[in-house]
């Protein structure tokens, strides 16, 4: 199946938590084969900013766009369309990685295999790690966990918050594939102040310079 073209408007969102302004009168755009950068200093609103992406909050102003096949999507009607790496995607302790996926496939309307299953693990460093309680992975296996439900369906949008925390080489190793592969297929946002990360992105967003 071919993954339609897609654009993203962010056209001058602000936000606001009662009298702290977080975002005020940010713009861009993005389509399929870019990367957006979103950075700036801690607390400058990188993460409030892909909430707002994921439909997960509202903006206070603004308005988000993403356009596809000439139809134009809020994000709370876009849900279909993104997949989100970040602290806010939490996991269950007590459910296995394999119940994790069958759970979120349902959500999805997905039918996995067993061994469609594996290979979603299998893709992250995970193969064989099915049946374990995500209570007793490390902090990084839980983010590779976090990269196998957000990928499930194939999105043509990703955001990425702090894209490789807590990953280790392989890990990194990992997201360098990923990034490189929905770059052919959609495209990314993603929101880091980790140098590591700055190669990812060809459009830049730099929050300091917008919020008060």
């Amino acid at each position: 199946m071919t993954t339609p073209q897609i654009r993203l408007e962010l056209d001058r969102i602000s936000k606001s938590y009662g009298q702290r302004s977080v975002l005020h009168n940010i713009a861009a755009e993005v389509e399929t084969g870019e990367a957006l950068l979103v950075t700036g200093h801690n607390g400058s609103g990188k993460s409030t900013l892909l909430r707002l992406l994921a439909g997960l909050q509202r903006p206070t102003g603004g308005t988000i766009r993403y356009i596809a096949a000439g139809i134009t999507y809020s994000p709370l009607r876009a849900q279909g369309l993104v997949g989100l790496v970040g602290a806010d995607v939490q996991l269950y302790r007590e459910l296995t990685a394999d119940e994790h996926i069958d759970f979120v496939a349902r959500l999805r309307g997905l039918s996995l295999t067993p061994q469609l299953r594996n290979g979603e693990l299998e893709r992250v460093g995970l193969g064989g790690r099915g049946t374990e309680q995500v209570g007793g992975f490390s902090s990084g296996m839980v983010q590779r966990m976090r990269y196998v439900l957000a990928l499930l369906h194939r999105p043509p949008v990703l955001l990425l918050d702090e894209p490789t925390t807590n990953l280790d080489q392989e890990g990194i190793a990992m997201v360098d594939e990923i990034v490189a592969e929905q770059r052919q297929q959609g495209l990314l946002v993603i929101a880091t102040n980790d140098r590591r990360d700055l190669h990812y992105g060809d459009l830049v967003l730099t929050l300091d310079a917008h919020t008060n």
